[in-house]
């Protein structure tokens, strides 16, 4: 396998930062648990590079799930149903991606959402408010070529296949099953992004109700990672979680802005990741690991992010 594969097309998945993220893995994870795994960006990154015996991945996306557990259980099925929507296309692109998102819609079939999330704009599912899937498609592209999904999707089910689990529930339904041995990464909706007209999430999530839940991670002694909010530029995203948590936080560099290199500006993406007091402790007794070079965070963000790190890859 040459690289990490990824057949699922999704905005804001973090596969372009998932190794920076698997920095701050521990050795002998039991099983990975994401609550709010989306495209599973952090668990295929974490099977290729054998991160963790097991994995169990939840969202309250149930499509998406469904797409997820048929790419990993059933890949050849949904490889040969995305081929058919993708030949029968040809000619008729924009038509034709109208009716199949009416009939998702109706349906909720994984091969129609596969070859939606293949089709629209810039990969970013929106829904409206009566939950349906109302994103347009780009219409300069007819989606992944059927052979490189093929690929991408057999290569995911290798990685996954026979040792995961998959889920759509409340993500605190986890409390049930988690263990000291297992690492929580949790990717939940950012503040300020799931309560638009157009939510790119099912449901939003509330500020005290995760906080409420990360408590009691901290409680059982749970190991658990955290990305919610970051900056470009001066800009931050998002309220800073509470001290007594006693997370500690650092930055990743997720690449330049999009919308400040249209506006002639040359503003870079960070993005906070925040470790467990229980997983800094693990990670602290384990001489062999080495997460990342450290730099100070500049001193105009220190007020904000008193504990912050910027990682530097030597």
């Amino acid at each position: 396998m040459r690289k990490m594969p990824q057949p699922i097309p999704y905005q804001g998945s973090k596969r372009i930062i998932a190794q920076q993220i698997l920095q701050n893995f521990p050795q002998q994870i039991d099983t990975l648990i994401e609550p709010f795994s989306g495209s599973a960006a952090i668990s295929i990154a974490a099977s290729y590079h054998r991160k963790a015996k097991r994995f169990l991945l939840n969202d309250l996306n149930e499509p998406l799930m469904e797409l997820l557990e048929t790419i990993i259980n059933n890949p050849h099925k949904i490889a040969d149903d995305y081929e058919l929507l993708w030949q029968t296309q040809l000619g008729q692109r924009r038509t034709y991606y109208d009716f199949i998102r009416d009939e998702f819609n109706k349906t909720h079939r994984p091969d129609y959402f596969l070859y939606l999330l293949a089709r629209c704009v810039k990969a970013s599912v929106r829904y409206n408010a009566s939950g349906e899937f109302n994103q347009s498609p780009d219409n300069r592209r007819k989606g992944r070529r059927p052979i490189s999904m093929r690929q991408e999707i057999v290569a995911v089910s290798h990685l996954l296949q026979g040792k995961t689990i998959v889920t759509s529930g409340d993500y605190r339904d986890i409390l049930e099953t988690v263990s000291e041995l297992d690492l929580v990464y949790m990717d939940p909706p950012y503040q300020g992004t799931s309560q638009t007209k157009d939510p790119r999430y099912y449901r939003g999530l509330a500020l005290d109700e995760l906080v409420d839940f990360l408590m009691e991670l901290n409680k059982r002694h749970i190991s658990y990672l955290l990305s919610y909010d970051g900056r470009t530029g001066k800009k931050t995203y998002g309220n800073q979680l509470p001290a007594e948590l006693n997370l500690h936080q650092l930055e990743i560099y997720a690449g330049r802005s999009t919308q400040s290199t249209l506006l002639g500006k040359n503003s870079k993406t960070y993005e906070s990741l925040y470790s467990s007091p229980t997983l800094t402790q693990r990670l602290q007794r384990n001489q062999n690991h080495v997460v990342a070079k450290f730099m100070p965070v500049q001193p105009e963000y220190r007020n904000l992010y008193p504990e912050q790190m910027e990682i530097a890859f030597a």
